[in-house]
């Protein structure tokens, strides 16, 4: 027997049940060295993520108390039926090593056994859900939660909606920025000559897109010059802040450091790129990305962005009312990530809608404490990778109805024109996976008034 599917439960047990993030829980348990069994154990467990409660559907006619389940024996299931509907397994391989692996856990073989063989007798005749509930139908056919599935078909309407959460169970390309434009170009030959599929992204003048699901090592492999891996969405929040050289610039929730790497590229290295992390262990990602592109401008703080006393004094040794000020501000804010559920889909089951109340209550205290250091005739850039408006538009008038010495401008960039939404006089930028093939994404760019009015 294979140890994949092993590790696969063993995986889904800690996102589902343990809440640990896909990504960390795929390092604990891949096999070293061996890029295939890697990657089959990656399919595996997000493709489970991504249609878990589809998954659970199918299986409903077949388990007749599924709380009286292990976690193990369910995900054990899940993970069968998911090889059976999406991969090219065989069908028999399936049940064999569902049932192995439920030996190993000392779990349910016999009712394992049972369920699959019933289900492989009578899945080609099962019903699919009703169209007539349209929530409901996008809900477990594309596994997201009902209550997100509402909004957005109220939103949206219902075909939009449809299409959005099944662009969210795509695998998105893994995306590069390569911030010197003949680096750019030479990457995507160098990428075709190893018949690996890229293209250069659409939008983002620093984008190339690679249509294959390579690791950062591997990657390395093949560009023998400095990139970096960020969705094309991320890539266009730097752009809309459009920093110059010589200013200095606050990344007020920097972690992992793309943004605060990419507008001191921007700077060409010159002024100062000040970026502040809250979560002392997302450190030092910031630090290793700033080290491995050999950027001199970049000063790390660890400390709340809320402190902004505590940052105007590690930044120039006195308070923001002597004179601390930065010329851009870039505040990145915590958010729900539903905008970028096609690369981490665990992010469906993690929050309710309440959940976004509590997010736009903390969005907003880190707004207008952050906008107390910007300097008159500053700007400011407030982003969320979030498609609710209660974490974008809302967050963002909410500041401005307080604030009347702000106001919102347009980016100095035509290419982000077709991201604008304008509404009574406001414009805000979207992103969205189903029209643009990228990350959701929500920006607004806010100027602070020479003088009070």
């Amino acid at each position: 027997m294979s140890p994949t599917r092993e590790r696969a439960v063993l995986a889904l047990n800690k996102i589902l049940v343990k809440s640990k993030k896909p990504k960390d829980a795929l390092e604990e348990l891949a096999p070293e060295g061996d890029r295939r069994e890697r990657a089959f154990l990656m399919e595996l467990v997000y493709g489970v993520l991504r249609y878990r409660d589809s998954l659970d559907w199918v299986l409903r006619d077949f388990i007749r108390k599924p709380s009286g389940l292990s976690p193990d024996t369910l995900n054990n299931l899940r993970l069968a039926v998911y090889q059976i509907q999406y991969l090219r397994v065989p069908d028999w391989a399936v049940v064999n090593e569902a049932v192995e692996v439920e030996k190993l856990y000392r779990g349910r073989a016999s009712v394992v056994n049972a369920v699959l063989r019933n289900f492989l007798r009578k899945k080609d005749t099962l019903s699919p859900p009703p169209e007539d509930d349209p929530v409901f139908f996008i809900s477990i056919t594309t596994s997201h939660p009902r209550w997100l599935v509402k909004r957005w078909v109220k939103r949206f309407g219902y075909e939009e909606a449809l299409r959005l959460a099944r662009a969210n169970n795509e695998i998105p390309p893994v995306t590069l920025r390569i911030d010197d434009g003949e680096d750019r170009e030479r990457a995507l030959r160098l990428l075709h000559a190893k018949g690996i599929p890229a293209r250069l992204t659409r939008f983002s003048p620093s984008g190339i897109a690679v249509e294959s699901p390579l690791s950062f090592e591997e990657l390395r492999a093949t560009l023998p010059f400095p990139f970096s891996i960020q969705d094309e969405a991320s890539q266009l929040i730097s752009y809309l802040l459009n920093p110059s050289p010589g200013q200095r610039v606050l990344d007020a929730c920097a972690a992992p450091g793309g943004k605060s790497t990419h507008m001191a590229k921007m700077m060409r290295d010159s002024g100062e790129v000040v970026a502040v992390e809250a979560e002392a262990g997302r450190i030092r990602s910031i630090g290793e990305n700033v080290s491995r592109l050999g950027l001199q401008s970049i000063r790390i703080i660890h400390g709340d962005a809320k402190d902004t006393e505590g940052i105007a004094r590690a930044v120039c040794g006195r308070p923001a009312g002597e004179g601390c000020l930065f010329d851009r501000i870039l505040l990145d804010a915590p958010c729900s990530s539903l905008g970028v559920i096609r690369r981490n889909p665990d992010i469906k089951y993690r929050h309710a809608a309440k959940d976004l109340l509590r997010l736009r209550e903390n969005q907003g205290v880190l707004l207008r404490a952050v906008a107390r250091l910007l300097a008159p005739g500053g700007i400011m850039v407030y982003s969320v990778c979030s498609t609710e408006p209660e974490e974008g538009e809302e967050v963002v008038r909410a500041f401005l109805h307080d604030n009347r010495n702000f106001s919102i401008i347009r980016s100095d960039y035509g290419f982000l024109e077709g991201f604008e939404s304008e509404d009574a006089g406001q414009v805000f930028y979207r992103t969205f996976p189903h029209k643009h093939d990228m990350d959701g994404f929500f920006a607004a760019r806010l100027k602070k008034n020479e003088s009070e009015p």
